[in-house]
C-alpha cells in the first residue's frame, strides 16, 4: 500500500499529487515516443514543445506579455547570485541589496566580488525577523539595481508591498513564494527561483525577466554566465535540465486548472492562517519568530520553551505522518514550509497536533 505523509520540508518540497502521478504514468512513454522524458534529446519536437508551454504558462499565470522571457537554466539560485552582478552590476555602479535573510547575505557576498554594494535595509541585528515597510528603503545614486529575497525560507518572512525603485531595475530572489500569489510581476526587470521549493524538483532555476533588461549584455562575460546567451537560444544553450523542466511545466498547468494564482493565495492564506492561529494562542509557549507584518505564507517559524521539547515535537509529529519541521541547522527551532501543494488538511492534521502537544506540556 501507497504510504504518503503530509511533507512540510522546506525544499525539496511537495508536489501536487496529480502532477506526481501523470509523471509516473508517462515516465516509460512519453507521448507515444518509445522513451522517458529521462532519455529524450533536448532537440526533440516533443521536448521543444514542453520548454514552450512551460515559458508560456508561468507567463500567462503571472500576466506577462512577449516583452517579458522565462529562460530555466542549471546551478540553482546560489548560481544567480554570481549571474545578477556580473551581468548587471557596471564599472561606477552601485548595487542595493535589502538584506532579509541567510540567503540575501550570500548573494551579498557574491556581489561584493564583482563591484560596489551597498546595503539600505538589514534586519540581521534582529536576526532578520522582518522585511522592510513601504518607503524605508533609500537608493544610492547611479544605483543598477535593487535585490530582494522575497520570502526568506529560513526565518519565516515575506513581503507583502514590494518597495517602489522608480527607474532603477527591481531584481527578487523569489525561490520559495514563486506563483503562490498574484504579484504586479512588471515591477520587476528580473525574478529568479530555485524551483524545488515551490514548483518543481530539484535541479533548476526559472528567471523571468524583461528581455529589453537582458540584451546588450557584456560580450566579455563567459556565454553560460550571460543571460543573452541563455535568451538567445530559448534556454536551449545547452542541455538543460529536462526532467526538472517538464515538471515545472505540469506544475504551472496544475496552477492554471486550480484557478491560477488568485485562488491559490487564497487557499495559502487560509492554510497559514489556520497555524498562525494556534501559534497566537498560545504565545508563550509556540514562539512565533517572524514579526506579525512579515509573517510568512509559505513558511511558518516558531520556536517551543526548550530544545528539548521541540526535538520531541518534530519526532512525535513525523510519526503522525507530519514530516519535515525541524527548522533550519542555522536558526532550530520549528518550520512548517505550506507550499502551493500542501492541502488544507495538512495544516489542519498539524494545527490539530498543535493544540494536544501544547495541553501535554504547558
Amino acid at each position: 500500500m501507497m504510504k504518503r505523509i503530509y511533507n512540510f520540508n522546506a525544499g525539496p518540497a511537495m508536489l501536487p499529487l496529480e502532477v506526481l502521478q501523470e509523471v509516473q504514468s508517462e515516465l516509460l512513454d512519453l507521448q507515444g515516443s518509445g522513451m522517458s522524458i529521462l532519455e529524450m534529446s533536448h532537440r526533440a519536437p516533443i521536448y521543444e514543445k514542453i520548454n514552450a508551454e512551460a515559458e508560456a504558462d508561468i507567463k500567462e499565470l503571472l500576466g506577462l506579455g512577449d516583452d517579458y522571457c522565462v529562460l530555466f537554466m542549471g546551478g540553482g539560485a546560489s548560481l544567480q547570485f554570481s549571474m545578477v552582478p556580473m551581468n548587471f552590476l557596471g564599472a561606477g555602479q552601485t548595487a542595493a541589496y535589502a538584506v532579509t535573510s541567510n540567503f540575501s547575505d550570500k548573494a551579498v557576498k557574491e556581489a561584493e566580488k564583482v563591484g560596489k554594494v551597498v546595503i539600505p535595509f538589514s534586519s540581521k541585528a534582529e536576526k532578520y525577523d522582518r522585511v522592510p515597510q513601504p518607503g524605508e528603503i533609500r537608493l544610492p545614486e547611479n544605483c543598477a539595481y535593487l535585490h530582494i529575497t522575497a520570502n526568506n525560507t529560513i526565518e519565516g518572512t515575506e513581503y507583502s508591498v514590494y518597495p517602489e525603485t522608480g527607474a532603477v531595475p527591481l531584481i527578487a530572489d523569489m525561490s520559495s513564494d514563486i506563483l503562490s500569489k498574484p504579484i504586479p510581476a512588471e515591477k520587476f526587470s528580473l525574478i529568479y527561483a530555485g524551483v524545488q521549493k515551490n514548483i518543481g524538483p530539484a535541479g533548476a532555476v526559472a528567471v523571468i525577466a524583461r528581455k529589453k533588461f537582458i540584451e546588450g549584455r557584456s560580450k566579455a562575460l563567459h556565454s553560460m554566465l550571460n543571460y543573452e546567451t541563455h535568451l538567445d537560444n530559448g534556454s536551449l544553450y545547452n542541455t538543460p535540465p529536462a526532467f526538472a523542466v517538464y515538471i515545472v511545466g505540469k506544475v504551472a498547468k496544475w496552477l492554471k486548472a486550480q484557478g491560477g494564482l488568485v485562488m491559490m493565495e487564497q487557499r495559502n492564506v487560509a492554510k497559514a492562517r489556520i497555524v498562525y492561529d494556534v501559534i497566537d494562542m498560545y504565545p508563550d509557549f509556540f514562539r512565533g519568530f517572524a514579526k506579525t507584518d512579515s509573517r510568512s505564507l509559505m513558511n511558518v517559524t516558531f520556536g517551543l520553551p526548550t530544545e528539548a521539547l521541540e526535538k520531541r515535537f518534530a519526532a512525535e509529529a513525523e510519526e503522525l505522518g507530519l514530516g519535515g519541521l525541524k527548522g533550519h541547522r542555522s536558526v532550530g527551532g520549528l518550520r512548517a514550509s505550506i507550499y502551493n501543494a500542501m492541502p488544507l488538511a495538512g495544516c489542519e492534521k498539524l494545527a490539530e497536533f498543535m493544540e494536544a502537544f501544547y495541553k501535554m506540556h504547558k
